[in-house]
């Protein structure tokens, strides 16, 4: 049910998540009939919504996902197991960890690995229990089980605006601006459609339906409507430290460099408020489609049957650590947005959950709602226990894997967090922890602080030594975008 790795008192806390996990396999009844499953998810969203002032002070419009939030439990310390999009949906689709897969990072070929090959997909899971299963948009990438879907449309992007890039940084998909398009006519919209025509037919079969929005991944094209929500002048950006890096561990920095370039030429253009902008236009884009979903459900005769999942693959950088879009283990890419419904389970008034979780605890967790017993691999943890009670015992599930960028020698990273803070390892000898408590930013590496040893030897303990993890898959293709 764990990560495989051996060290005696990794295995000794292990132990004791397993007896918590077992405790709410026994709480949780199987119900008398079987529950649907509304799966959502959104790329590349990040954690701003949640109102957390140290991520970020500035307006953020969605009454959609924020109405989720506060009918179940929002998990509000969720994190991915991997912080970009292939690694992180092959690991909460497949049960499979990174560090148990090699998959780490946007390579060609996880077909390359023997778990993953092992591993049976969420919707091949519930398929095999009776399920109907319907897939619209960006669920899986570059991994998937097609033969289990009953209907699988996968997502396309919408093409460029005229005259694109849009902004004088704009390069590749790292550009932005009002869309061509009319919304109706926009991918995302159209797999909500596809979702929400299912959502209002009879099923004489329970049902596991997922739609997937490839928004707000760049580039941000949205329509116009979405950027006049947030005039340019009452934009906020987030806090930046000059000389963030200075700290960080040369393989730490290894990971921003060709993402610091861009950061570099959008402030010296002064677009930073612009790209903020943007990515707010493009999340209020996204969460008027999931709203259309969750509405549709509502409006169903599925809504006091249906369990609902709403997570993002990962996080985001908007210049934090001079840093744009994602693949790092700080913060700003690994803190994720986790909120389930399940009727008869979650607090009817909903509720906040401040315990550290995985999407890796996703595939269990929907296993034991619905009654159904999970496969004996997964790296996961069920939530239930904490479904029924967001404030039960909990050992922290937030690891996040990650590889260097690759040449002749491979490295797989690891990061651990939890109550005391953040532990990040590149190789020995290159480390970095944070006290969250006193650094929310994550400004001041404290590796080398006397005072936190003890501290950091116990989160060091709690992720595999570099001997017990698997080998990162072959390099990343020089084309594969993400």
């Amino acid at each position: 049910m764990f990560p495989k790795f051996k060290p005696l008192t990794v295995v000794i806390a292990f132990l004791a998540m397993a007896f918590l996990c077992d405790m709410g396999s026994a709480a949780a009844s199987t119900p008398d009939k079987p529950k649907n499953v509304l799966f959502l998810v959104s790329d590349d969203l990040n954690s701003w919504l949640l109102g957390d002032t140290n991520r970020y002070a500035g307006k953020v419009v969605a009454p959609n996902l924020t109405k989720l939030a506060e009918s179940g439990v929002n998990f509000q310390r969720a994190y991915t197991a991997a912080p970009v999009c292939s690694p992180s949906r092959t690991a909460f689709f497949s049960g499979v960890a990174p560090w148990t897969s090699g998959h780490y990072h946007n390579t060609p070929g996880a077909g390359a690995s023997e778990p993953l090959n092992k591993a049976l997909s969420l919707a091949g899971f519930f398929k095999r229990n009776g399920y109907s299963t319907w897939g619209y948009g960006k669920i899986t990438h570059g991994w998937d089980q097609r033969e289990h879907w009953d209907e699988k449309i996968g997502h396309k992007r919408d093409p460029a605006p005229p005259g694109a890039p849009l902004t004088p940084s704009g390069r590749g998909e790292q550009d932005w601006g009002p869309i061509h398009l009319a919304e109706e006519e926009m991918n995302d919209t159209l797999n909500a459609d596809n979702a929400i025509k299912r959502l209002q037919q009879k099923h004489d079969k329970p049902f596991f339906i997922c739609c997937g929005l490839f928004n707000p991944h760049m580039p941000w094209y949205v329509p116009k409507k979405y950027f006049d929500m947030f005039p340019l002048d009452e934009v906020t950006t987030p806090p930046l430290l000059e000389n963030d890096l200075d700290d960080v561990p040369e393989l730490g920095v290894e990971l921003t460099l060709g993402k610091g370039k861009y950061v570099d030429s959008v402030l010296e253009h002064g677009l930073h408020n612009q790209g903020v902008q943007a990515y707010l236009a493009t999340t209020a884009y996204a969460d008027a489609q999931l709203g259309r979903v969750l509405d549709a459900l509502d409006k169903s005769p599925h809504r006091d049957n249906t369990v609902v999942v709403f997570l993002t693959d990962h996080g985001f950088h908007l210049a934090e650590k001079h840093h744009w879009q994602k693949a790092t283990l700080w913060e700003e890419a690994t803190h994720t947005l986790l909120m389930i419904r399940a009727p008869g389970v979650t607090p009817a008034g909903g509720a906040a959950c401040e315990r550290f979780v995985s999407l890796l605890d996703v595939y269990p967790t929907l296993a034991e709602l619905c009654g159904r017993e999970p496969p004996d691999y997964l790296d996961g943890c069920s939530l239930v226990p904490l479904l029924r009670n967001p404030e039960a015992p909990w050992e922290s599930t937030a690891i996040t894997g990650l590889t260097s960028k690759g040449g002749p020698t491979w490295h797989p990273y690891l990061s651990i967090r939890n109550e005391t803070g953040r532990y990040i390892r590149y190789v020995e000898e290159q480390e970095e922890f944070y006290d969250t408590s006193k650094d929310p930013r994550e400004w001041t590496n404290l590796i080398d602080n006397p005072e936190y040893a003890s501290v950091i030897e116990k989160m060091r303990a709690a992720i595999p030594k570099p001997s017990d993890v698997a080998t990162p898959l072959p390099e990343v293709l020089k084309n594969t975008r993400e």
